[in-house]
């Protein structure tokens, strides 16, 4: 058992041999509190000499796992505060500090704590607190050392060394140690009873149950392990040989919560980690964390909350305990998602292999008929995880997709390997690079003309890169990125409609401009109507001389589901909302496409957990939107849909996905090994 518990606070090791790899929850918790996430002055001292700044990813995610917990143990004690006893049982503790946290905060006047880990944790953690003033002075009088199992033994905290799954052995050290079944009594399992075989922690869940009679149990784990991130997920996992057991059997939050009622407690609830960071934190909590530094993987951490979940299971507690009641007001998105049919997906066989087509916050775009031209991002090049600087240039023969890789005249230092920006085509010639970024803290890219050869059959010789010199009003419309860039038309007249996106200073954008074309001059054009609220990561189509604008991510972090046409009128133009029904999903990092009167939306982030978003449908005139799953059978990898690029050959009524994917969590990269065709014809039949 002790080799499964890489992954948890269980594997933690002082010793200097015991390497400190990415999976080290210490570390990273340590981290979380150097940059402010987490107050908590004792991690460093239980952490050891091992330090290393995480990404902000990491502590985002370890900020929201140590808010979890410390909400319900917190909300435990206020509920029993008036009781003469209470006790605390942390199961797999490793080296938590949970226990210093609420003595040095006056919190454990009447409760004691006992944490259960294995044998050499709970020796290494008890010689830690003794050889450490700061440790041992609060802990206080230990009345001699500790005997057998029990490794430190003090009034109030007891540290046990005992392989949880040995229940028998489990329930007489504790026993042993003093623990008394008759008063009400916190369980917590933070990322532990997974490790275990099913048989094994079904077993400890319903001990508990049977023998206290007034409990509480607090749980923190992965869940739906079948989706393209949870496949990352559970891989990651079982090449540290740290199997996730429980995932099969529970696979998704409603599992768990029956699992619960089915061995004995009487309430629960479970809430995945979006739902708890938007309805059980307060939205000043939640804005100071989003502040503390600069942050873009947004769908990564949405992705990473949607896999993990919090729950709290009780019985015999007068009052309840429901420590996961919402406190805020935020949207919910409960429920399955209907689906109409299915999209099916296949490999585009020509294009295997070519590396730097492995890239997400791209961008693609159509230059000539059945040619496309992808830039920026980030991808693999030579090997080697990093902004992408080349071209490639893809173009069909004979019914096949090839691909060349662009290299020539691209200067670094006007490109900046940018990411999140946007390339509109303004002839067969002609196209324009705006916005972008290469670090979240950088001021914005500005504009970029690329030029290519009139005439170029299997690929153009080279593209020509040269800087866009803007007029002074114009150039913030360049310094912002996952914006959108849209061709529009107005009294006849060509222009670009630079909308939304985000900036190093403004963390979301409402704001656009006009920028006639080809001079790019900016013009003051009236717009009338409701403005949209402010949003970026959303999709932009051109359709009948005006935009539509569907979903993004709005100032909150939360998916917006609206649709928004700006139509022309006479003397101006007018934002117009688009009602759909159903309600449309709300989403962001989607793409989108106009096919004959019908919006189809592609991929893209949402917080329904039942699915992932495949391919949705509206059609304009009457507002029916319909979702369809993307089929991956014939697929041999995990199909992630967001910050990918897709063009429409409206033609073969085909779509081809290029890129996608992103960081994992502590997981890994992900990035979509190849393109992807998706034949559309079943569900864009004419009515």
């Amino acid at each position: 058992m002790r080799s499964i518990l890489v992954g948890s606070d269980s594997a933690v090791s002082l010793s200097q041999q015991v390497q400190g790899t990415g999976g080290s929850s210490a570390v990273s918790k340590c981290s979380a509190a150097a940059r402010g996430y987490i107050q908590d002055r004792f991690l460093r001292l239980l952490a050891g000499r091992r330090r290393r700044r995480r990404a902000p990813l990491i502590h985002r995610g370890y900020y929201i796992r140590a808010r979890a917990v410390d909400h319900c143990v917190h909300d435990f004690l206020l509920k029993t505060q008036s009781l003469p006893r209470t006790q605390i049982l942390s199961l797999g503790a490793g080296f938590d500090s949970l226990y210093f946290r609420l003595k040095d905060i006056g919190l454990l006047h009447h409760t004691v704590v006992y944490e259960v880990d294995f044998p050499n944790v709970a020796c290494q953690k008890a010689a830690l607190i003794k050889g450490m003033k700061e440790l041992s002075a609060l802990v206080g009088d230990t009345g001699g050392e500790g005997l057998g199992a029990i490794t430190f033994s003090a009034v109030d905290y007891k540290l046990l060394g005992v392989d949880l799954s040995e229940l028998s052995e489990l329930e007489r050290t504790l026993e042993e140690a003093g623990l008394n079944k008759e008063i009400p009594t916190l369980f917590i399992a933070e990322v532990v009873l997974t490790y275990m075989e099913n048989t094994r922690s079904d077993a400890l869940i319903q001990w508990a149950a049977e023998h206290f009679p007034q409990a509480c149990f607090l749980m923190y784990e992965q869940v739906h392990p079948e989706d393209p991130f949870g496949h990352v997920m559970q891989q990651h996992f079982s090449q540290l040989n740290t199997a996730l057991h429980s995932l099969a059997q529970y696979p998704d939050c409603e599992a768990q919560q029956r699992r619960f009622l089915g061995k004995g407690w009487t309430e629960c609830s479970v809430m995945d980690m979006n739902e708890f960071f938007s309805c059980c934190i307060p939205e000043d909590e939640q804005q100071r964390v989003r502040t503390l530094e600069p942050f873009d993987e947004y769908e990564e951490w949405h992705l990473k909350c949607s896999h993990y979940f919090v729950l709290a299971a009780s019985k015999g507690m007068e009052p309840s305990w429901t420590p996961l009641l919402p406190s805020v007001t935020a949207p919910r998105h409960a429920g399955p998602v209907g689906m109409a049919g299915s999209v099916p997906a296949a490999v585009c066989a020509r294009l295997s292999g070519v590396p730097g087509l492995r890239r997400y916050g791209h961008h693609s775009v159509l230059i000539k008929p059945n040619m496309i031209l992808t830039t920026g991002g980030f991808g693999e090049e030579d090997g080697q995880h990093c902004r992408m600087r080349n071209f490639h240039l893809l173009s069909k023969h004979a019914g096949y997709w090839e691909a060349v890789c662009v290299t020539q005249n691209i200067p670094d230092k006007r490109w900046g390997e940018r990411l999140y920006h946007t390339v509109s085509c303004l002839s067969d010639t002609l196209a324009l690079v705006v916005g972008g970024r290469t670090s979240p803290s950088s001021a914005g890219l500005g504009m970029l003309w690329l030029k290519f050869p009139k005439t170029c059959n299997a690929g153009p010789d080279d593209v020509g890169v040269e800087l866009v010199s803007l007029q002074p009003a114009a150039e913030a419309a360049a310094l912002r990125w996952r914006h959108s860039t849209t061709e529009i038309t107005f009294k006849g007249e060509q222009y670009l409609f630079v909308y939304g996106g985000r900036s190093a200073l403004e963390p979301v954008l409402g704001d656009w401009f006009f920028l006639h074309t080809p001079e790019l001059s900016y013009t003051v054009i009236a717009v009338e109507g409701p403005v949209p609220e402010s949003r970026h990561s959303h999709s932009a189509c051109s359709w009948e001389g005006g935009v539509l604008i569907a979903g993004g991510l709005g100032a909150a972090e939360q998916p917006l589901g609206s649709v928004f046409l700006l139509r022309q009128l006479e003397h101006g133009l007018q934002w117009q909302t688009i009602e759909t029904h159903p309600p449309l999903v709300p989403r962001y990092s989607h793409t989108a496409h106009v096919h004959e009167g019908k919006l189809l939306l592609v991929g893209g982030v949402w917080f329904h957990a039942s699915c992932v978003p495949g391919v949705t449908v509206i059609d304009l005139m009457t507002g029916l939107c319909l979702n369809y799953v993307i089929d991956v059978e014939h697929l041999e990898w995990p199909l992630m849909l967001h910050n990918h690029s897709s063009v429409f050959l409206p033609n073969e009524k085909e779509l081809l996905v290029i890129g996608g994917g992103g960081n994992c969590f502590s997981f890994g990269t992900h990035l979509n090994p190849e393109p992807v065709s998706l034949s559309l014809s079943s569900i864009l039949i004419s009515h």
